[in-house]
């Protein structure tokens, strides 16, 4: 190789690894240290998701159901 080709591939492996560094430290990702996620450098840019309060009992419109349920069966049981 001459000067020439030996200068353009150095200069092409210098802004590769120059642009792989920089990408590196570009780029934010989520770490496990010790059983703890930590979160990227960018945590605070992070869209928030929400979830809505809701009822802390999920089933109540079911205990509702079998409760008019008992109630019915006892108004029709006959009493002795």
């Amino acid at each position: 190789m001459d000067g020439r080709k030996s200068r353009t591939l150095a200069a092409f492996l210098l802004l590769g690894g120059v642009s792989l560094g920089i990408l590196l430290l570009g780029t934010g990702c989520q770490v496990d240290v010790g059983g703890q996620t930590l979160p990227s450098p960018y945590y605070m840019k992070d869209d928030v998701q929400y979830f809505a309060p809701g009822p802390e009992f999920k089933l109540a419109r079911e205990a509702a159901a079998l409760q008019q349920a008992k109630a019915q069966q006892m108004q029709q049981a006959p009493v002795r």
